[in-house]
């Protein structure tokens, strides 16, 4: 074959190539844009945009794994200004319970601002029901540019433990700011009770759709088929403490009444029961959008319904303060249980009876003292432990009794696991220099002897006085009270732990203060809080006040292995022995009798049921 044929092959070897390479680009070239529709979608798909899943918020349950907190679902409207076209807007409105004068406001925010953009999606409406939802979303199809986000809202199925439990609220900007990225604007977040206490756990986290849009702001499809979205994590379950059964029945008992009950149980610090009363359904601060209605109808109630009288109220305690004092007399030797006092009603000093006390017999020994809750007894228990350095060192040992107080848990929080704890008072020397300064005089032991009774200027909260109960039950010690008691992540269930306490005082001076409890109750100032079937130790209160007195009582039962400590305080309802002990007495018998109550007792129930101390002053 000769050079030049040889050549012309060539060319025709490349020239062939070149025109199979051109049929493969054009056939390549005819798919892509007439074939495979997918490739021409992402063509006009101009953006990727993210759009938030919100997780299911964890459950909450009680002791016995009863559903406390659930949640419902819950529709936010968004709406897309630039997509928004012809509709019947009429219909739209009346779908939505709405006017066209909202319409207008609802579509229209203020597009100058950089929290919205005419192409990205902003909240129409929020709040919306399953039930208006469901009516909604048939028509959804005739209003171009809205689209609807489902949210996980709260419920709560006993209608209880409001104060307890708390609620949710979307969040601040101050939130915003402060969360370092966990939370944007629309979230929400616990903002009272338990749901604050336990966000962390409980809100879950959130998840990610990337989608992708055209240049008009339509949605045209997941991003890589939704190989980068990430899905969104159910918050944990939390598992309380409360005996919701329990719960509901001291509610029950406190209606119409106003103070706060908390019962524990002693050996764990686990708390059973913790209300306030006048409560109120926990269901009405669901996210709704009705809420703001309720939370202002709340908060202008004169009877304070929000404020948490179980945590945040702090009382004079009366004489459920007598068995602490007599503690510390005793353990530091300056009192003898089987000291005698003779009581010409009320203590007397320089002449005067400034603190008065009911008729009984001569007392011999501390039980009997607590037995009859006798005033001039613990007048003087008192003033020999405060003037044991000298009559006229009166400073030093106030501190040294104060300082033994306050192992009891009182004068701090005591670190439950709900915000907005406060501390009571147990008041020391500095503060009553402050009161009655030396150039002035001074003040000796008589000046504050009303602190021996529980009067004055203590103050304690009815946690405090439930686990000042549980202390004594426990002859010395306690675990901080909690209502957490397990978190469930992943399936697996992480219990909490709390620390316990000494308070410092041997367990050999607990039994004539336990034997007087349990005087108080089967013969003395507390005789409607005693049960047929187990023994109920207990000390009256009546907390001093402008008005009619505060009606207090602690207690543990049974005396032996007790298995509940419960503080009741009633504002204005007189005596302790009148409604705060039969109330307790009551709890206590539900809980440990299954929800029974004795029909020797059904009377008692029904009159503290019945009995109206709202008005009472």
């Amino acid at each position: 074959m000769s050079r030049e044929d040889t050549f012309s092959n060539r060319q025709h070897i490349i020239r062939g190539f070149f025109i199979l390479i051109t049929i493969a680009l054009v056939g390549k070239s005819f798919q892509l844009q007439v074939l495979d529709t997918s490739y021409a979608e992402t063509a006009k798909a101009v953006v990727v945009s993210d759009i938030t899943l919100y997780p299911s918020r964890g459950l909450i349950f009680d002791r016995n794994d009863e559903l406390l907190v659930t949640n419902k679902a819950m529709y936010d409207l968004m709406a897309i200004y630039n997509l928004v076209g012809d509709m019947d807007t009429l219909k739209f409105c009346e779908l939505l319970d709405i006017t066209p004068e909202e319409f207008e406001k609802n579509l229209n925010p203020d597009f100058s601002s950089d929290r919205f953009d005419k192409k990205v999606p902003f909240p129409f409406l929020k709040k919306i029901s399953a039930e208006q939802y469901a009516r909604f979303q048939e028509s959804l199809y005739e209003f171009p540019g809205f689209f609807v986000q489902m949210r996980n809202v709260r419920s709560y199925p006993h209608r209880s433990g409001a104060h307890v439990l708390g609620y949710i609220n979307e969040v601040t900007q101050k939130q915003i700011d402060d969360s370092d990225g966990k939370y944007t604007r629309g979230d929400y977040i616990g903002a009272k009770g338990l749901e604050s206490e336990y966000e962390d756990f409980l809100k879950g986290k959130k998840g990610l759709k990337k989608v992708m849009k055209d240049n008009f702001g339509r949605i045209e499809g997941s991003w890589l088929a939704g190989g980068q979205d990430v899905s969104p994590v159910s918050g944990a379950d939390l598992h309380t403490t409360l005996d919701i059964k329990l719960q509901k029945y001291a509610e029950k008992l406190m209606a119409n009444k106003r103070g706060g009950i908390v019962a524990i149980e002693p050996a764990t610090g686990e708390i059973l029961v913790m209300l306030s009363s006048p409560n109120y359904d926990p269901n009405i601060l669901s996210i709704n959008r009705n809420r703001n209605y309720a939370f202002s109808q709340l908060v202008q109630d004169s009877l304070r319904p929000f404020y948490d009288r179980s945590l945040m109220a702090q009382y004079p305690p009366g004489s459920i303060f007598k068995p602490l004092t007599n503690l510390v007399g005793l353990q530091n030797g300056i009192w003898n249980i089987n000291r005698g006092i003779s009581c010409r009603g009320g203590y007397d000093y320089g002449g005067s009876r400034p603190l008065g006390c009911h008729k009984h017999e001569y007392i011999s020994n501390t039980s009997e003292a607590l037995q009859h809750s006798c005033n001039s007894y613990f007048c003087q228990l008192f003033r020999d432990v405060v003037d044991q350095y000298g009559f006229k060192n009166a400073g030093k040992g106030l501190d040294s009794l104060m300082y033994s107080i306050k192992k009891f848990g009182l004068g701090d929080t005591l670190g439950i696991d709900l915000p907005n704890e406060k501390k009571g008072l147990i008041p020391d020397s500095k503060y009553y220099d402050k009161i009655y300064p030396k150039n002035e005089g001074g003040w000796k032991s008589p000046t504050v002897i009303s602190l021996a009774i529980g009067q004055g200027e203590i103050q304690m909260t009815t946690l405090q006085m439930a686990n000042a109960a549980a202390m004594i039950a426990n002859k010395g010690w306690f675990i901080t009270p909690h209502l957490g008691k397990s978190i469930i992540i992943n399936k697996e269930r992480k219990d909490l732990s709390f620390p316990k306490r000494n308070v410092g005082i041997d367990p050999k001076h607990f039994k004539p203060i336990i034997d007087g409890m349990e005087l108080a109750v089967s013969a003395g100032t507390a005789r409607m809080a005693a049960v047929p079937s187990f023994t109920i130790c207990g000390k009256t209160g009546t907390s001093e006040n402008a008005g009619t007195d505060h009606s207090v009582f602690f207690s543990f039962a049974p005396k032996e292995d007790p298995e509940i400590a419960i503080a009741v305080f009633i504002e204005n309802a007189g005596w302790g022995g009148s409604y705060a002990a039969p109330i307790a007495s009551l709890i206590s018998e539900f809980y440990l009798n299954d929800g029974e109550i004795d029909p020797s007792r059904v009377w008692i129930e029904e009159r503290m049921i019945n009995k109206n101390l709202l008005h009472a002053e």
